[in-house]
């Protein structure tokens, strides 16, 4: 029972205050701990301290808006059964989870039921979706789990590329980097028909004891006697869906064009496109016009249009089990793999100019200032009035219009341009985090080869697209919450207190001060990045901010956005290719009582949470799937340069060595320490740095040098490179101080899998190290 304080109560204790936190099992903020004890708004100030001392001393962490004890495990999440403990019950561990940051990875003990539900019987080797209970028994912590539902099933292989050889077996080539070099041998009678240049998944073989590890090929899983074929090997290794079920499709073919039925007539309104130039999907309309109301005098009225996703993929429907299956497009430089068929994609739903299609569209009215003074949510019928690229529509406002945009000037894109130019206003002033990273995109040749890596120049017709879409997006986080109905927020939490004093620290290297006081908010970091701008300095204090930052994610609790600075935010604009719009949809055409696809009533926060848990896995599983690809297809580039010489920067700095990224292509590589030179380096995690112990030679995040290429395993993405620069001189005093001395010798091998746990019905409480951060957004 809540006790209600009066002056004569004393304020409660800190153990009070754990092991109230601890109780609510991450389900308590201020708010609750403060119910609790009856505290008034006199006391939340001195509330609020003692949390931050407890966060600051490592008993407990922030968690949104939301504390728990340190390394507890949200209600809810996605686990790996690693094996069973010594009373062979099974243990899981959580897929997602960074030792550097949180310590050792937990065992969680999986309860399984004498009668389990349909689905949720599981087994070692399998990914499941689990809902985590915590106990403490004394020093003690026990997390028990029990399976809503099997996400994966168990599959024990091992992929790479089939070479044969003259006795008609052959050899595997890995495609792990972590494998880079430790080729499997297949015997004849074991090559499963396997040809040169084959992806295949091999089972492995007990080893004779001598020669090279043997396997079994188990399956032919494509050619790739082209590069035009090298996403395939991302695509099996992440275990990505490729193709559509039947069922699936059948839906997508019978499926019909959206009619007027239900819905508003829009067509008289000439919104457009805006898209890269190689788009297949077209998915958001925009338009603008000046207010005619007087009273909003300066100011415009918006619309943006987004396909009616929802109107064709239904709740519990095929396409809907293997869109939530594959939870998001995933782009590669030669294909594309679709969260929903082409006939849905590129045809229904893609809002081609001329051709009526169905959207969800929101009306908003902004002031002269900017700011949003209200929207509304409308189901329409419209017709896009033009398909235009980013650079065909800046090239029209900066004077040199061509024959499609000439028309469209002075009606369409210059409304549109003043605008975004009033936005912009409420942008400034809001101060979202303003990172200059630029991103390179690889152009390939017709036979899929790679031609050139480019920075596409970021011009103001991107910036439009991307504040009206933050627009759109904040109106139906607000309308839903107006609605009270469950949705999916994205979700940016602030960085931690550990990765704020690690920059902190880094920081003051530079010279460069970082205070912290009161909360922490965006600007903050702007101006650090505000004074390096155009110095030397500046990669290197980008790159160090973005890995402070903590990685965007989807939730059914919001805690809001701190990169863009936003309060409330949720993804509206591109149900095409996102599963969390898509679920958007449905609550809006739910609170708009507009019956069809609208989200199911037994849909809630919990159900919403499994959903949000499940797409930001495999969202994470794209991006690094699109990365390793990069890296393979930059690897394939450079495999006949063997020995030249290329300049990059440090983009990472390990006891393991230098990560180097070359300018002109961004391609990745490492330095091993071992070739650094005949002397211990000293790892130094405040300054991002190894400094050689006898010499002082420094070598830092974001130094610019000069490298030769040596190695190149184009299959698993990795490269070799040597150092050719001398590394600056340590400040002295600081050459021997500052990390562990590194001899120049080979690392230790580690396997590339996680250790299995030992298994225990017990396990000590997390102890979190002061680790510096690692990447991440």
């Amino acid at each position: 029972m809540n006790r209600k304080r009066d002056a004569a109560t004393e304020f409660p204790s800190r153990d009070d205050i754990i092991a109230f936190v601890r109780s609510q099992g991450g389900n308590a903020g201020t708010k609750e701990i403060a119910r609790k004890f009856g505290l008034k708004n006199a006391d939340r100030t001195q509330l609020r301290n003692i949390l931050r001392e407890l966060a600051d001393a490592g008993v407990i962490e922030k968690q949104g808006r939301k504390v728990n004890e340190r390394a507890a495990l949200p209600p809810t999440l996605i686990a790996d059964i690693t094996g069973r403990n010594e009373d062979g019950e099974l243990i899981a561990a959580p897929t997602e989870w960074d030792e550097e940051t949180s310590g050792p990875t937990p065992v969680i003990l999986i309860h399984v039921p004498r009668r389990p539900k349909p689905g949720t019987a599981s087994g070692v080797g399998e990914r499941v979706l689990i809902r985590v209970e915590r106990e403490r028994d004394g020093d003690s912590v026990i997390y028990t789990g029990r399976v809503i539902k099997i996400l994966d099933k168990a599959r024990a292989r091992v992929l790479g590329i089939f070479r044969t050889t003259k006795d008609g077996g052959g050899r595997i080539v890995p495609i792990d980097k972590k494998q880079a070099g430790r080729e499997l041998s297949i015997a004849p009678a074991d090559n499963g028909g396997a040809q040169d240049g084959d992806l295949v998944s091999v089972d492995l073989v007990r080893g004779r004891g001598y020669g090279l590890p043997s396997g079994k090929v188990k399956e032919r899983l494509g050619s790739l006697s082209s590069e035009k074929a090298i996403s395939l090997i991302a695509i099996h290794a992440h275990e990505i869906p490729n193709i559509f079920p039947k069922e699936a499709l059948r839906e997508s073919e019978d499926a019909q064009p959206a009619t007027l039925k239900g819905r508003e007539d829009w067509r008289d309104i000439p919104l457009i496109t805006i898209d890269p130039p190689d788009a297949k999907d077209h998915d958001d309309a925009v338009h603008a016009e000046p207010d005619g109301d007087p009273a909003n005098k300066g100011g415009f009225i918006l619309h943006v249009a987004i396909a009616d996703v929802a109107f064709y993929v239904r709740p519990h429907t095929a396409l809907d089990r293997e869109a939530l299956k594959r939870g998001n497009s995933v782009y590669f430089p030669d294909r594309v793999v679709p969260m929903l068929p082409e006939r849905i994609s590129n045809d229904l739903c893609s809002l081609v100019p001329g051709e009526a299609r169905g959207a969800l569209a929101v009306r908003m009215v902004v002031g002269s200032d900017g700011r949003k003074k209200s929207h509304s949510f409308h189901r329409v019928l419209f017709r896009s009035a033009a398909k235009l690229s980013y650079a065909q529509a800046q090239a029209a406002i900066d004077g040199h219009p061509d024959d499609t945009t000439g028309p469209l000037l002075e009606p369409i894109l210059k409304p549109l341009y003043a605008a975004y130019a009033c936005i912009k206003k409420a942008r400034d002033v809001r101060n979202p985090l303003d990172l200059d990273l630029p991103e390179r995109k690889i152009l390939l040749k017709p036979d899929g080869h790679v031609d050139r890596v480019v920075i596409p120049q970021r011009l103001d017709a991107h910036k439009l697209i991307e504040e009206f879409m933050i627009l759109a997006n904040v109106a139906a986080a607000e309308a839903l919450e107006k609605f009270a109905l469950p949705l999916i927020y994205r979700v940016h939490d602030e960085p931690t207190i550990e990765k704020v004093h690690a920059l902190q620290e880094f920081l003051k290297t530079l010279d460069l001060p970082f205070v912290k006081s009161g909360a922490l908010r965006p600007e903050q970091f702007n101006r650090i990045l505000a004074r390096v701008k155009g110095e030397d300095s500046e990669p290197l204090v980008n790159e160090v901010v973005l890995r402070s930052q903590a990685q965007a994610e989807y939730s059914s609790e919001n805690y809001g956005h701190f990169g863009l600075n936003l309060r409330r935010y949720a993804h509206f604009t591109s149900p095409i290719r996102r599963y969390a719009d898509l679920v958007v949809h449905r609550a809006l055409i739910r609170g708009l009582k507009l019956d069809d696809g609208a989200l199911p009533d037994q849909e809630t926060p919990e159900t919403l949470g499994e959903v949000a848990a499940q797409i930001s896995l495999t969202e994470r599983r794209a991006m690094k799937a699109e990365r390793e690809t990069v890296d393979r297809l930059i690897a394939h580039h450079l495999a006949d340069r063997i020995g030249a010489t290329f300049q990059g920067r440090i983009s990472g700095v390990t006891r393991a060595g230098l990560f180097i990224k070359l300018s002109d292509t961004g391609a990745d590589g490492l330095i091993p320490i071992r070739t650094l030179g005949t002397e211990f380096f000293n790892y130094d995690e405040t300054r991002h740095a190894l400094i050689g112990s006898r010499s002082g030679a420094m070598h830092r995040l974001g130094d610019v040098v000069d490298v030769k290429l040596v190695e190149a395993a184009p299959v698993a993405g990795a490269l070799r490179f040597e150092l050719l620069s001398e590394g600056t001189s340590a400040p002295r005093g600081q050459r021997r101080d500052g990390g562990k001395p590194i001899r120049n010798e080979p690392a230790r091998k580690h396997g590339p899998g996680r250790a299995k746990p030992k298994g225990a019905r017990k396990f000590k409480a997390n102890k979190r190290k002061d680790k510096k951060p690692g990447k991440g957004r």
